[in-house]
């Protein structure tokens, strides 16, 4: 039996983080590189351990944890991600169930990984395993399937009312739907997904946390694997666009109560699809393009959704909350009508377009509820939220964007919010020639100094590297909607330069408080981005690197100021287009400590800086804004320009 997995050129190339050329490139320059134990003469592979060790003595593969590891060589034993993982998957659920022999469970690819799969079980538990491998699978990166976010999900579960009730996702993806049911006290999860390995995948997750309920492959539209189910709830992030979706098959359907959707509404399908297995009563949230709330070809099904009730709510989000889209998507929630219950007379239309979405998750869910408890109330939020009298939606368009339904702020408002915005613009571009720090090239042919990876600094005890550390169930965001427990800085808040912004709630895998002069940097970012902290009280949140420096040897504004650079950008990038950093690879510049404040300071005053600006540019677009809306409506008015002085005759 083979003791460890082959893996080609490429993916030496992931496991050292370099171009496939680098590889190319060693395996002629140094005798000792692994020979080849199988493939083509075109496309050689080598043995896993032999390329490790190899990697590991010539300094190019950092030191992983037995989770790292393992994920590693679970990448590069197969050519599917997510078949490796669901093979381990099952293997630890046997494990967990207690059959043993359980290695029949294991796809003979990974025999050789046995010993180390053990090792992570015996450590973490069967379901810990997972979870840790899970993480790694579902981390942001090439070729991997996109889910749904985690604070999206929960506030999608918070809509639908999951708590205590059974819920299907009949576009299930990689299950974060279902997780985040699981995460809200449901009582049963189901689901189905065309992929057959995310299929296997969601499913045990669910089975690991012993969930009753199961995920089945296959097309929904086309082959319901849950025919006459009915749910509580259903939640579902649908694919969008798909015109070949079956509506040849399908064109009698009796799911269609509402209209036949035509070919090229594809999520109006779905819609249906989702009302026909909720029980009476029960809702369904479905995150929708803009598009479908205003296009004429769906005006009808939209026109008897509304009539008959059950349409509830159309809510918009802000841009990018879910990759790859980049468009300010739709929530949609809808109720399955109960027996002879008399038709709602509104429907609630919420514009959350216009901010972060975890800062407006609770607004959004307590609108909603307000709403829910009060269907035929005159709730009304000046340019957020409105009630709207189904019979003023039912016009020639039926068109259900929730900003063309919102009445704007008042006069007297917009006229107050306009002056304290352009005052504080006026008093952040009056500051910003103080911030920038004041500098002087170098002269030519100076000799630059040295330079020490982070992985060296911790090793020699001039800071100490902790993280990142995980959490049990919980997205970067931390317990979005929590409203006690010590607060949580997140990989958002420092990349977006926020104050810490989460809650824990008791599920952070550990508690780690952050002290002033601390500096952390996201594991996950658009761009490597290190931050100074100023002051205590918060814990580290999940995802980040924290970097404890030794006073005596390090300045923290330095060490932020050196990680930041486009070098290190590089260095640190696990893979080409990738936005998961290492930061132990990251270089620093050996200074003296009085010339690393120096520098220290200069760095600080351009974070100062750089705040200023981003605030800068966040009040510009908000004044003009201000300022059109106020002029347009009448609310303000141009200040005349005082009359000239009449020239004195000669």
């Amino acid at each position: 039996m083979q003791e460890n997995p082959s893996v080609t050129a490429a993916e030496i190339a992931r496991l050292a983080g370099v171009g496939r050329a680098a590889v190319s490139n060693w395996r002629k320059r140094y005798a000792d590189f692994p020979a080849p134990v199988g493939g083509t003469a075109a496309s050689p592979e080598f043995d896993l351990g032999q390329v490790e060790q190899w990697l590991r003595d010539q300094g190019k593969l950092p030191e992983l944890s037995r989770a790292d590891r393992l994920w590693r060589h679970l990448a590069a034993a197969m050519e599917s991600p997510a078949t490796a993982l669901a093979s381990v998957g099952a293997y630890l659920l046997a494990r967990q169930r207690g059959e043993r022999p359980a290695r029949k469970q294991l796809d003979k690819q990974l025999a050789g990984l046995l010993p180390e799969i053990d090792a992570l079980a015996d450590e973490l538990g069967p379901q810990g395993a997972f979870d840790e491998l899970w993480q790694r699978f579902s981390a942001p990166g090439p070729g991997r399937p996109f889910a749904t976010p985690d604070d999206l999900a929960d506030l999608m579960v918070g809509l639908a009312g999951v708590g205590g009730g059974a819920v299907l996702d009949p576009a299930a993806g990689t299950g974060a739907t279902l997780r985040a049911a699981v995460r809200a006290g449901c009582t049963a999860a189901y689901g189905q997904e065309l992929d057959e390995d995310l299929a296997k995948l969601a499913g045990l997750w669910l089975a690991l946390r012993e969930v009753p309920g199961e995920v089945r492959p296959g097309d929904s539209l086309r082959a319901d694997a849950f025919p006459g189910r009915t749910v509580d709830a259903v939640v579902c992030h649908p694919p969008f666009g798909v015109t070949n979706w079956g509506l040849d098959e399908l064109g009698y359907d009796p799911r269609w109560e509402y209209g036949v959707p035509p070919r090229t509404e594809p999520e109006l399908a779905w819609a249906q699809h989702a009302l026909a297995h909720l029980r009476p009563g029960g809702h369904a949230v479905l995150l929708m393009p803009p598009t479908v709330a205003g296009r004429r070809g769906a005006r009808r099904i939209r026109a008897e959704l509304l009539r008959r009730g059950a349409l509830r709510a159309v809510i918009a989000l802000p841009s990018g909350v879910a990759a790859p889209h980049g468009v300010p998507l739709h929530l949609w929630v809808l109720r399955r009508p109960a027996a002879e219950a008399p038709a709602p007379a509104r429907a609630l239309l919420v514009d959350a377009a216009d901010g972060d979405l975890a800062e407006l998750y609770a607004r959004v869910l307590s609108t909603w509820r307000a709403f829910a408890a009060a269907p035929d109330a005159d709730l009304e939020e000046a340019g957020f939220a409105r009630a709207v009298p189904i019979i003023e939606l039912l016009d020639e368009e039926v068109d259900l964007t929730p900003a063309r339904r919102q009445t704007a702020a008042g006069g007297e408002a917009t006229g107050e919010r306009l002056v304290r915005t352009r005052k504080r613009l006026a008093a952040i571009v009056g500051d910003l020639p103080a911030l920038i720090p004041q500098v002087t090239p170098e002269p030519d042919g100076a000799t630059a100094p040295l330079s020490v990876s982070i992985a060296e600094l911790a090793r020699t005890g001039a800071l100490q590297l902790i993280g990142p550390i995980r959490s049990t169930g919980l997205s970067d965001d931390e317990s979005a909607g929590t409203t006690e427990g010590p607060l949580v800085l997140t990989g958002r808040d420092v990349a977006t330069g926020a104050e810490a912004s989460r809650r824990d709630d008791g599920k952070l895998g550990q508690h780690v408080p952050l002290a002033v002069g601390d500096v952390v940097v996201p594991t996950v970012a658009p761009q490597l981005t290190a931050r100074v902290i100023t002051s205590e009280g918060v814990l580290l949140g999940r995802n980040l690197y924290l970097l404890r420096p030794n006073p005596a040897a390090l300045d923290s504004w330095f060490l932020a100021g050196q990680l930041r650079t486009s070098t290190n950008e590089k260095q640190t990038s696990s893979l080409s287009g990738t936005l998961r950093y290492d930061i132990r690879r990251a270089q620093v510049r050996r200074l003296p400590l009085e010339e690393q404040r120096v520098h220290g300071e200069a760095f600080r005053r351009l974070d100062a800086f750089e705040s200023a600006i981003r605030e800068a540019a966040s009040l510009g677009p908000e004044l003009v804004q201000l300022t059109a809306d106020g002029l347009a409506s009448g609310a303000l008015r141009p200040s005349h320009p005082s009359t000239p002085r009449s020239r004195k005759k000669a």
